[in-house]
């Protein structure tokens, strides 16, 4: 078993204690904030899920009906977990609006909020393992699962803050209110992430930056061609797709070409991981004048 499908298992575990935990913190009190909180960690369990599942259909290796790969599983994956954190905001937002028709005066209230500080530090240990090796391994699933988990520690953060003033002042429709404020921060991060995963999904390119820095690469190592132009990228999970027109001298052999593309594709794959390189051929009279000139 490889490290991210390692990850999405641990997410699993780390996501199912703490919503243990932070149920029980709103058992304890009563608290419609730490509900709320307790509801977001319920759609941790299901992205948690779906991350193992997405993982394991990416690893997948091509095949006939998919001769590009799988990898593409993992954006659907993060699509999903947006999906399912604004589920979780609208569920917030309605249990919030119950408890401001009806505030109800809070029990153990200290002892409740210990308890959801252990979750929350939970929670950001986890997301900062996830954030580091899904950058690492080039995981959107991870990723994703990491970026929401420290938004779900921010807002447990805001909750224990909030239901901490409701203790010291008494003023009991603070803690809807404090529950509404969550719902709103976890509908902003669900649209984060159903935006960036939905370009993925669109065959989002390189970065602007990292386009300029892959062009400059095959000007200083395409020597023996004229230029290149047309160059194209498009990233599907770990994978990136490099494509690009080279164009030789007329008189060129084939196997001077092929030495030249083996070249660029090796030094390519060494500065962009899992890079899959397609260069097109082309003689001097397919010059544009306006691509890459080589170096």
């Amino acid at each position: 078993m490889i490290i991210t499908q390692k990850l999405a298992l641990g997410s699993v575990a780390v996501s199912l204690a703490v919503l243990g935990v932070k149920f029980y913190a709103w058992q304890v009190t009563g608290s419609v904030a730490l509900l709320s909180d307790a509801l977001e960690s319920i759609i941790n369990v299901a992205t948690a899920l779906a991350a193992v599942w997405a993982l394991h259909v990416s690893l997948q290796p091509a095949d006939a009906r998919h001769p590009y790969g799988h990898t593409k599983a993992e954006y659907l994956s993060a699509v999903l977990e947006g999906v399912l954190v604004l589920c979780a905001a609208l569920a917030i937002l309605r249990e919030a609006y119950l408890a401001y028709l009806a505030p109800q005066p809070l029990d153990t209230p200290w002892l409740g909020l210990g308890i959801g500080a252990v979750g929350s530090v939970l929670n950001a240990g986890w997301a900062m393992v996830l954030r580091r090796q899904g950058r690492r391994h080039r995981s959107p699933a991870l990723v994703a699962d990491g970026r929401h988990l420290e938004t779900d520690v921010v807002t447990s953060v805001g909750v224990l803050v909030g239901v901490s003033l409701v203790v010291l002042t008494g003023k009991l429709v603070l803690d809807p209110a404090i529950a509404a404020l969550v719902a709103l921060n976890v509908l902003w991060t669900g649209w984060g992430l159903m935006k960036e995963s939905v370009n993925g999904l669109l065959d989002e390119g390189l970065p602007e930056e990292e386009l300029t820095a892959l062009k400059a690469l095959i000007a200083a190592n395409a020597e023996g061609a004229i230029e290149a132009h047309d160059v194209k990228t498009r990233c599907a999970g770990k994978l990136t797709f490099v494509e690009f027109h080279l164009v030789v001298a007329g008189d060129a052999t084939v196997t001077a070409a092929h030495d030249i593309c083996d070249r660029l594709e090796r030094v390519l794959k060494q500065a962009v991981p899992d890079a899959a390189v397609t260069i097109h051929v082309e003689p001097e009279d397919k010059r544009k004048h306006q691509g890459i000139v080589v170096l």
